[in-house]
């Protein structure tokens, strides 16, 4: 439903709109090219500016495939609640039930501390912990971990996806395992390897392989042919790294590593996809689950189930800001952001994607680009023109 605020022009709402905003930053090379896509009232725009390389090379399409980094997390959180309502696994649930090996988890007594001066789990890791990201493990940001260092240097990918690491899933959750967690699970909210978990346990719940589990009970369903682990072939936009020198290529399109299947199938970030099978998943949000989920699962899974404590951690207010954290998606209201006059859901990811749906509009948008780490400049003028055009 739309909100009883000030009267909007939708036909204000579109693609060309964000474009001509993002413009000059293509233009002064902060990022080669952009795609933009805007859903309203279930119509769909897109556009695209600029080309695939700095140095120009082909123009970039509108319906180019990018690599969607962490807005592979958005997806993932959606089918565990497919899972959920087929009663295939409960979010209560915890996750040794499937992975074992992730049984007697021990919680280090201080973040830097030893990895050996550790204390039992007070409880076992729940999936709605996953989801959450209330794992107990992930990215510190307030200190140095000998523990986040040790998962690196086991091949855990802390860092950009690579799907070219040869683990398997298998032996990515055995290495995994043999690490204690920063602190005891439920209680401080960090960044990102939950997801990898959750792939995980997915995929055993199911026993079936994640690619496949994904593919049909929530791409297939969806509409969403160009999502996936594998880019179809010809249509891949090169991504580039941002060094003091410039940008350099980070992942070519001739060669790329999402070009063939990966030994694991990451759920933190490892998928591909374009805008417009983006706007088809934000679509069926905002229509209460598209026929796939069910209108509760769509309200869990955009409502705020972060402690105001845990919003204010270290890596909340690294990642988060001021907002606060769903399933999958961040969630941003007027509650934690003051200066907000709309609520919006979505998140990002790190090799240059954006979404973000204003529910109360009946809106999405999303940006691709291929520049890691993102450009903060092309994220906010994309976010204030969106906003600025669904306040008219």
């Amino acid at each position: 439903m739309l909100s009883d605020g000030p009267p909007w022009d939708s036909a204000a709402v579109t693609a060309a709109t964000l474009a001509d905003a993002l413009r000059p930053h293509v233009d002064a090379g902060e990022v080669p090219g952009a795609v933009v896509g805007v859903l309203r009232d279930g119509d769909v725009s897109l556009d695209a500016l600029g080309a695939t390389r700095p140095d120009g090379g082909r123009p970039l399409a509108a319906d180019a495939v990018v690599r969607i980094s962490s807005n592979t997390k958005p997806l993932a959180a959606a089918l565990a609640l497919v899972l959920a309502e087929r009663g295939t696994l409960a979010l209560a649930d915890p996750v040794e039930r499937f992975v074992p090996e992730l049984a007697g988890r021990r919680v280090l007594r201080r973040i830097d501390g030893p990895l050996d001066d550790t204390v039992p789990a007070d409880r076992p890791v729940t999936v709605d912990d996953l989801l959450t990201m209330r794992l107990g493990f992930g990215f510190a940001v307030e200190a140095d971990a000998p523990a986040v260092r040790a998962a690196a240097g086991a091949g855990l990918g802390i860092g950009p996806p690579d799907p070219s690491v040869p683990l398997t899933a298998d032996a990515w959750i055995a290495r995994f395992a043999r690490l204690p967690l920063l602190e005891q699970p439920g209680t401080a909210w960090r960044y990102d390897l939950a997801y990898g978990v959750l792939g995980v346990v997915l995929a055993r719940a199911a026993g079936r392989p994640l690619d496949a589990l994904l593919r049909e009970e929530l791409l297939g369903p969806l509409g969403m042919p160009d999502t996936g682990f594998v880019a179809p072939a010809g249509r891949l936009a090169p991504c580039f790294a941002r060094q003091d020198a410039g940008l350099t290529v980070f992942d070519d399109d001739a060669g790329s590593r999402w070009s063939t299947a990966p030994a694991f199938a990451d759920l933190r970030g490892g998928l591909v996809s374009t805008a417009s099978d983006l706007l088809r998943f934000a679509a069926a949000l905002l229509d209460g689950g598209g026929g796939v989920l069910s209108e509760r699962s769509v309200r869990e899974m955009t409502t705020d189930h972060l402690t105001a404590a845990q919003r204010r951690g270290p890596s909340a207010r690294a990642f988060l800001r001021e907002g606060g954290w769903g399933y999958g998606v961040q969630v941003v209201t007027p509650a934690n952001t003051p200066a907000l006059r709309l609520s919006r859901y979505g998140w990002a990811g790190g090799l240059g994607t954006l979404w973000w749906s204003w529910p109360e509009r009946r809106a999405s948008a999303v940006l691709l680009t291929q520049v890691t780490p993102p450009s903060a400049a092309v994220f906010e003028a994309f976010t204030d023109a969106m906003e600025r055009a669904l306040e008219r």
